[in-house]
């Protein structure tokens, strides 16, 4: 197992669910740490959590859809560290909703979160990785929905998909330019985090308790299904060790949920077969 001790991680959406257990598990291997997050409080928490075990970390409450904040979080980072060995764009944020009925806000929001944050972290620290001259790794969380579609979701499709696509054709550039940098992207089926609570989360810009649509029969049903789905995931006690274990021996492609390999499977085949996505494929899966 590779030796992670004094490496710096920068790890954003620290406050719950995948970046809480990650920070745990890098500071049980001795990293210092970075720990980004919009929920003040929970951070906090987390923040103590990480220091109470004799790890070094600082906290930085930003909103990671604001460009100039994720620019703002890499640079205080590099203040205190002087340098960032691993990224972790962990950052994340579901909406269910049909493409007819979910708001464009909330298109926007998701896509600032799950994709933008991702974008402007990276245009920020690859640069520092380079002149570091020494190996780092990037690693995006996407979702089994950045590799799969499924009904009532295409927003989080939507940026899942594009997470996925930017990490490979990033890879592809870093291989280019001959950086020392290694891309990897986590797909996770359901696990039991803290995504369901979703609009505790929602900042100002993207709100707008007007609309009918977050009263609606549509809006309810879909915050019912990501609970759903959500607490009767996968625990999420083994998930650092899957990380650190995928960094370890440079997996690109992190992988969680087996069940799902047949669906993957099925949709390659109907692209390369001239086949049309049939929502009976999922019948006992989803």
């Amino acid at each position: 197992m590779r030796d992670f001790k004094n490496q710096v991680m920068f790890i954003t959406g620290a406050a719950h669910g995948f970046g809480q257990v990650i920070a745990a598990g890098a500071a049980k291997r001795g990293m210092r740490l970075v720990l980004v997050d919009i929920d003040e409080a929970a951070l906090k928490v987390s923040y103590q959590s990480i220091i109470d075990t004799g790890a070094q970390a600082m906290m930085i409450v930003a909103d990671v859809t604001k460009e100039a904040d994720v620019d703002a979080a890499v640079a205080q980072a590099m203040a205190k560290f002087g340098r960032i060995d691993v990224l972790i764009n962990n950052a994340g944020i579901a909406l269910p909703g049909r493409i007819w009925e979910l708001p464009t806000r909330d298109w926007e929001w998701i896509m600032h979160v799950n994709l933008m944050s991702q974008v402007y972290a990276m245009q920020q620290v690859i640069p520092i990785m380079m002149k570091q001259k020494t190996h780092a790794d990037i690693l995006n969380v996407a979702s089994i929905a950045g590799l799969v579609d499924t009904p009532g979701m295409p927003s989080y499709h939507a940026s899942k998909f594009a997470s996925v696509g930017m990490t490979e054709a990033t890879a592809y550039d870093l291989q280019r330019a001959g950086a020392d940098i290694d891309m990897h992207v986590m797909c996770p089926g359901f696990v039991q985090t803290d995504l369901y609570h979703t609009e505790n989360h929602r900042p100002a810009q993207y709100s707008d308790s007007s609309d009918p649509y977050y009263q609606s029969e549509a809006f309810l049903k879909g915050q019912q299904f990501a609970k759903y789905v959500i607490t009767n995931g996968k625990p999420i006690d083994t998930i650092a060790d899957t990380v650190f274990e995928a960094l370890s021996e440079n997996r690109f492609y992190i992988l969680t949920h087996p069940e799902f390999n047949p669906l993957i499977s099925d949709r390659v085949h109907r692209i390369v077969s001239d086949g049309a996505p049939d929502v009976h494929v999922m019948d006992g899966i989803m």
